[in-house]
């Protein structure tokens, strides 16, 4: 069952943030993308208050995804990230991902904190970053 609602264009626009963001980290390093990109549209806190479904959490701006501004972006879903994508909204987590809201790729080692929010680990090149319960108590509700 879905965590949050998602029409099919919804969930390819997923699919394609999450190959866009993570293809070179294989499968798992895409499904870490889609955690993130479920968790900002169930969380309502922080930077992600007004951010309602998929299309909205991977246009947003600011705080947005760097994919979408860079230009690498533009190559269609393939059916293999659909089915990630489908996962991930559905309640398949990935830790580190699990409950993070943030991911970036450091030049060096993660920094234990980002814009306040602790370093939940890293998977390949990213290091990925949650929110406290107390900041964002719908991140952490039951799937």
């Amino acid at each position: 069952m879905a965590v949050i609602k998602a029409s099919t264009e919804h969930i390819k626009l997923l699919a394609r943030l999450m190959r866009a963001e993570a293809e070179g980290e294989g499968d798992l390093g895409m499904l870490m993308v889609g955690n993130v990109g479920v968790n900002r549209v169930k969380s309502n806190c922080l930077d992600f208050k007004k951010i309602r479904n998929l299309q909205q959490m991977v246009f947003q701006r600011p705080g947005g995804f760097e994919a979408t501004v860079k230009g690498y972006f533009y190559q269609r879903a393939r059916d293999k990230e659909i089915r990630l994508a489908r996962r991930c909204v559905n309640g398949e987590r990935q830790h580190p991902a699990s409950y993070a809201l943030w991911f970036f790729r450091p030049s060096g080692a993660c920094p234990s904190q980002w814009y306040r929010q602790r370093n939940t680990g890293r998977y390949k090149a990213h290091c990925f970053f949650a929110p406290t319960g107390k900041d964002c108590p719908r991140v952490y509700g039951t799937y």
